[in-house]
């Protein structure tokens, strides 16, 4: 028998712990140890009904609802007050309300399970009572035996998996003296890595491991009559191998891959009936024939209204069947939109799990062209570059499929289009030879090489059927492309950023022969070649709980930023302060609004189309190719991080942006060997641009991204640039003068 720990949204409630309380508990429950099992059908503890408390669990446990008359009678010693003071982490001590009625003829027999070291043995008792108990809420409902009533009570079962520690080896906790709280060690509760007694969430290291054996039940009590031996327990006996009876809620049924009945009741949706089979006893993280869960059968099936109740019940998202296929796989395969919503709600730690292919839920949403939950499975963080059993990435999956809206929002967010599989195939090679003509003629306007050959020799072009409509598209493009490379150095070279911009970046040199630049590395986002400790910590991100766009006032990552200045357009406000700009903090992965929301610019990457071309004066600048109105995100200035130390170690030190951050140690961002497009802005006296320090992923005031607006609005061909600031001239005037042109220029020859 497999133990698994299910998961669950209930927690068990803690209340405040006076001295009188413990005390009042350990007095009590020392006078409990005292009474050994067996000795009688009547066993003196307490038991406390499960309806005198307002736990969030009672209506779903509960059927039908509860009444007054149901709760059983408290210990007298107690009063209500204590009662809540002394409330523990764990539900031993509580029960069901009686439901009237007869015992059925299977519930007259004990449903407890002792574990000794591994092996599992159920009890034999008869049932005298029918209130059920459980030792926490994670585990299902049991009916007990007298004998097995009194090791609830006394916290011996748990918490963590339901059986029983009364033998063999497990932990041990003693937070009152001779008070023993039994758990297995790998059942402790866990939080920010630290482990606690889920009886009393005391520190477990505190506890003891405790090796028992079957003479000896109750290691930490002093026995009443220590000249007689304790007797082993004859009704415990091992469950026999013979199958079970089909009466039994976990029988495997033979001919149907073996499932249980909740496979059978989630498949088909019955939530009443699934409700009915977790109170008899049914294990919810059962495996069928190919391994799968009630969980993953409801998935597979699209029974939202069951998912939830199983999810509530305790069931785990995480299980993989035989082909590795989790919950979110499943659904997200067929389409089951609803489905996984609800699941990336509950645990969307599971989204970029992969399968025995190396698949992710989102490759087979792409796979099977279900738009609308890759747009969802995207939003959510979806990660589109990771690579699978064959080093496909998401986009050869969308060549595959031929869905070019699917393949244009996976550009969008920056899915590699150069990238090749083990056959050195890219996403043209793929949807040439799958003669998908809307997603080749994407890919070649997103600057695909149509030369790049794979392992076999071949190009896209080779790939395609002679003659078609493809063969055209990419033959036009080779024809092109030839051209373009058979220029002299007057010509176009095709996207510096080689693919890692979402717009293609030309260069263009019509003043000499300088080639494009190639002295430096393109990286779409800053880098660090040094340890600096940047907290990334997602705990400790201040966030929004929107549900709108953000741009209301109540937006705390708004407020943070005195307001939200970006329009519904993304562009600041013409009020914007340029003078001393304010830091933006814009929504990040902790926010709980979706990935669209308007709090959402600089993190989006570059929009503009950009070209770097060879001035007459200043070297390499940058242009635009399109007007720009005021306030848009431009780019962002990209390098490798460094400490002031580190830079002024530095020679060449004409890439550097001071970060100016005021906050603990000064930094720098050198973009002389890792940079972007934003390393080739020159200054200007009279600039077009403003640099705002903007904050996304992370909230280390040390470490702000460096973003360009447009301050005023650009013409289309208009040159690009910012103001470098007094103290660069005053260096780097003995060397050279600016050359901006403009009438203001500050810095020319004549000013020195």
């Amino acid at each position: 028998v497999e133990k698994n720990r299910a998961a669950t949204d209930e927690k068990p409630v803690i209340l405040p712990e006076t001295l009188k309380a413990r005390e009042l508990t350990a007095a009590r429950n020392e006078s409990l140890m005292e009474v050994q099992p067996g000795e009688g059908c009547h066993v003196e503890y307490t038991e406390l009904a499960l309806d005198c408390l307002d736990l969030k669990a009672q209506e779903e446990l509960l059927s039908p609802p509860l009444s007054g008359d149901n709760s059983v009678a408290v210990d007298a010693e107690l009063t209500e007050t204590d009662l809540a003071e002394e409330l523990p982490l764990c539900c031993c001590r509580m029960e069901t309300p009686h439901s009237g009625g007869s015992l059925s003829t299977m519930d007259q027999t004990c449903m407890a399970m002792e574990s000794v070291d591994g092996m599992l043995s159920r009890c034999q008792r008869r049932v005298v009572k029918q209130e059920m108990m459980r030792p926490s809420n994670t585990v299902h409902l049991l009916v007990l035996c007298e004998d097995h009533r009194a090791g609830m009570v006394k916290h011996h079962c748990c918490p963590g998996c339901g059986l029983f520690c009364r033998a063999g080896t497990f932990m041990e906790c003693r937070p009152y003296g001779s008070i023993s709280h039994r758990f297995h060690r790998d059942c402790a509760s866990i939080l920010k890595d630290l482990r606690f007694c889920p009886h009393c969430g005391e520190d477990a290291s505190g506890a003891k491991e405790v090796t028992v054996s079957m003479a000896d039940p109750s290691p930490s009590v002093p026995r009443s009559n220590p000249g007689q031996p304790l007797p082993a327990v004859p009704t415990v006996a091992t469950l026999p191998s013979v199958p079970t009876t089909p009466a039994d809620p976990n029988f495997l049924m033979e001919g149907h891959n073996k499932v249980t009945p909740l496979h059978a009741a989630a498949a088909e949706g019955h939530q009443e009936i699934c409700h009915m089979l977790v109170q008899a006893g049914a294990n919810l993280e059962m495996f069928d024939e190919e391994q799968r869960t009630p969980l993953m059968a409801a998935c597979e099936n699209n029974h939202l209204d069951t998912v939830k109740y199983m999810l509530r019940a305790g069931a785990a998202v995480s299980h993989k069947d035989i082909m590795g296929f989790t919950c979110l796989h499943l659904a997200a395969k067929l389409g089951h939109y609803d489905i996984v919503h609800h699941l990336l709600s509950k645990a969307s730690k599971y989204i970029n799990c992969q399968d025995n292919g190396g698949w992710t839920p989102i490759t087979w949403a792409i796979e099977y062209k279900h738009k609308e939950l890759v747009h969802l499975l995207l939003a959510r963080g979806a990660d589109v570059n990771i690579r699978d059993k064959e080093e496909n990435v998401c986009l050869h999956w969308a060549a595959l499929s031929g869905c070019d809206d699917i393949a244009q929002a996976l550009l969008e967010a920056r899915c590699d289009l150069n990238a090749v599989n083990v056959h050195s195939d890219s996403a043209l090679h793929v949807a040439a030879r799958e003669n998908h003509l809307e997603c080749v003629m994407l890919f070649l306007s997103r600057g695909a090489d149509v030369n790049q050959k794979n392992k076999e020799g071949e190009t896209a072009l080779d790939c395609c059927v002679y003659g078609s409509k493809v063969w055209t598209a990419l033959n036009t493009n080779k024809k092109l492309t030839d051209a373009r490379r058979g220029r002299d150095c007057h010509g176009e070279k095709v996207d510096i950023s080689r693919g890692y911009e979402a717009v293609p970046i030309t260069c263009v040199n019509g003043v000499d022969s300088e080639p494009s630049p190639d002295n430096f590395k393109y990286i779409p986002d800053s880098c660090v070649t040094s340890p600096l400790n940047i907290d990334k910590d997602i705990t400790h991100l201040q966030h929004c709980s929107c549900t709108d766009d953000c741009s209301s006032s109540t937006c705390m990552c708004g407020q943070l930023s005195l307001r939200c200045w970006y329009d519904s357009e993304g562009r600041l406000p013409l009020d914007f302060c340029q003078r001393e700009p304010p830091v933006l903090f814009e929504c990040n992965h902790a926010c709980s609004c979706w990935r669209t929301c308007r709090n959402r610019v600089v993190q989006n990457g570059l929009r503009a189309r950009l070209q770097l071309f060879r001035t007459q004066k200043m070297g390499w600048g940058v242009r635009t190719m399109q007007d720009i109105p005021q306030g848009t995100f431009i780019c962002e200035y990209v390098g490798e991080i460094v400490t002031d130390a580190e830079a002024d170690k530095r020679e060449n030190d004409s890439f550097l942006f001071t970060l100016d951050n005021k906050v603990g140690d000064a930094h720098c961002i050198d973009a002389r060997l890792f940079g972007n497009i934003g390393r080739f802005i020159n200054h200007l006296c009279e600039p077009n641009l403003l640099a705002v320090r903007v904050f996304t992923m992370h909230q280390d005031l040390r470490f702000p991204r460096i973003a360009f607006f447009s301050s005023r609005p650009i013409k289309a061909g208009d040159q690009i640039g910012f103001d470098y600031g007094d103290h660069y001239w005053r260096v780097k005037s003995k060397y050279f003068s600016c050359q901006c042109g403009s009438l203001k220029c500050r810095h020319s020859a004549g000013r020195r």
